[in-house]
C-alpha cells in the first residue's frame, strides 16, 4: 500500500470520473493508495478544500499559502495558528520561495515564508516547503527562523544534493514526485539514490506533473506507484520496500 504525501484533490478535474469525487477516491484506492495529504495553496480556497474531503478519514490536510500567491494573500501567524489548530490539519503549507515564477515578489514571499515557519513552530506541526530557483534564500530563512524545531518536508524536490543535505541536516524529509521519472532528471535520480531510507517520501503533486508513462496528462494520486517504481530501480530495491519505507516515514513525520 502507498501514501501520496502531496496532492491537490480540489484541483483535480472530475470529468474523467463522471464529475463524482467519490469515484475519484474509489479509483485511488483501487491503485493501492491508502492515504493522501491534500495540500492547501491559499487560504481563500481552503474552506472549500476542507469541505470536499471532510468525510474521508484517510485524507489528511494542510493549511497555508503557496509562494506564488504570497503577493495576493498576506498571511499572519495568528491566522495560520487558528486554522492549523484543527485536528484534521497535519502540516503548515505549502509555503516557501519560488523565484522562477515570482522573482518580482521576493520580499512578499520571504515574509510569508517566515510567518508560516513561526506558525508551524507554535503548533509543533511540520512544514511543507516548495522551493524553486531560491536555494540559498530558502535554507537561510529556514535557519534564521529555526525551522528545524518543527521539521517538515521539501516537497516535489528538484534541487541539488548539496541542498538536500542541508535540508536533511535541519531535520527535513525529501519528497519525490513524478519529475524523478522524467528522462532528463538524472541529477534528481542521483539525489533520490542518496537520501537515507528514513527520510524520503513519495508524492504525485496531482493534478500536475504526471509521472512517466503518463507524462503530459492530468495527474492523479493513483499514479504514485509509478514514482515508487522509479525509486525502487534507482535505489536497487523492491517497490514493496519503497512503499513500506515511505509509508513509515509519512506516519512518523505527520504523526498519523
Amino acid at each position: 500500500m502507498f501514501i501520496d504525501s502531496h496532492c491537490h484533490l480540489d484541483r483535480v478535474k472530475l470529468k474523467h470520473f463522471a464529475d463524482d469525487f467519490s469515484l475519484l477516491i474509489d479509483n485511488i484506492r483501487e491503485n493501492n493508495v491508502e492515504r493522501m495529504l491534500c495540500v492547501a495553496i491559499n487560504l481563500a480556497d481552503y474552506p472549500a478544500m476542507l469541505k470536499l474531503v471532510e468525510d474521508y478519514a484517510d485524507i489528511d490536510v494542510s493549511v497555508g499559502t503557496h509562494p506564488s500567491d504570497a503577493a495576493k494573500e498576506v498571511v499572519d501567524v495568528a491566522t495560520l495558528v487558528e486554522l492549523g489548530s484543527n485536528p484534521r490539519v497535519v502540516a503548515i503549507g505549502e509555503t516557501g520561495l519560488d523565484y522562477y515564477y515570482g522573482p518580482e515578489h521576493k520580499i512578499e514571499q520571504q515574509a510569508s515564508f517566515r510567518e508560516h515557519i513561526r506558525a508551524a513552530n507554535q503548533l509543533n506541526k511540520p512544514l511543507i516547503i516548495h522551493t524553486r530557483d531560491a536555494r540559498e534564500d530558502t535554507i537561510t530563512i529556514m535557519r534564521e527562523e529555526n525551522a528545524s524545531q518543527c521539521g517538515g518536508v521539501m516537497h516535489c524536490f528538484t534541487e541539488s544534493w548539496d541542498m538536500a543535505q542541508q535540508a536533511l541536516e535541519l531535520g527535513f524529509y525529501i519528497s519525490f514526485s513524478g519529475i524523478v521519472t522524467f528522462k532528463n532528471a538524472e541529477e534528481l535520480r542521483e539525489v533520490a539514490r542518496q537520501v537515507p531510507d528514513d527520510r524520503f517520501l513519495i508524492e504525485t503533486d496531482s493534478p500536475y506533473l504526471a509521472p512517466v508513462p503518463h507524462r503530459g496528462k492530468p495527474n492523479f494520486p493513483g499514479w504514485v506507484p509509478h514514482v515508487a517504481e522509479c525509486l525502487a530501480e534507482v535505489r536497487e530495491t523492491s517497490v514493496e520496500d519503497i512503499a513500506r519505507l515511505s509509508t513509515e516515514n509519512y506516519k512518523r513525520l505527520f504523526q498519523r
